[in-house]
């Protein structure tokens, strides 16, 4: 699916292999695992030499990407596995507004050395829609809620 020009989220394959599900990997340069503290509002920030590939192994936090004056606010848990792609150039934050921290992996692709400003924070230029962030976070909340109802009545 893409997002923005450069940004794509997909499905994250796996295979059943007894009771465990084994996902593949991300291929990387640098793997880093990154938690996002609940309560979390991040300032913006931009990479100018390399690829994010983010997955949430725990939990759940919303990405807002800035492009063309526009958010995009893209909701990320850890009961829909899928990685997000954010190329270089892009500024973007985390969001998370839950009670528990979120847990994430970021299997990094570098294009060069790093930059001294990507990760600095830089101030969003207009206020975050929190209006749309709360849908969001509903939606994603009533989609946890049905994969466990869906988990109860199969087992059944």
């Amino acid at each position: 699916m893409s997002l923005k020009p450069g940004i794509s989220l997909r499905k994250l394959e796996s295979i059943q292999g007894g009771m465990a599900q084994f996902y593949t990997p991300q291929s990387s340069d640098e793997t880093m695992v990154v938690q996002v503290p609940s309560g979390t509002i991040d300032e913006l920030f931009v990479h100018h030499f390399q690829t994010d590939q983010l997955l949430v192994v725990r939990g759940s936090f919303v990405l807002v990407a800035l492009h063309n004056k526009q958010y995009h606010y893209i909701p990320l848990s850890e009961h829909n596995p899928q990685v997000i792609t954010i190329p270089p150039g892009v500024p973007h934050g985390a969001i998370n507004l839950s009670s528990e921290n979120c847990l994430l992996v970021n299997a990094v692709l570098r294009h060069g050395e790093s930059h001294p400003l990507d990760y600095r924070p830089m101030k969003p230029p207009f206020p975050y829609d929190f209006t749309k962030i709360h849908t969001i976070l509903e939606t994603l909340e009533k989609q946890k809620d049905n994969k466990v109802i869906d988990s109860v009545l199969s087992k059944a």
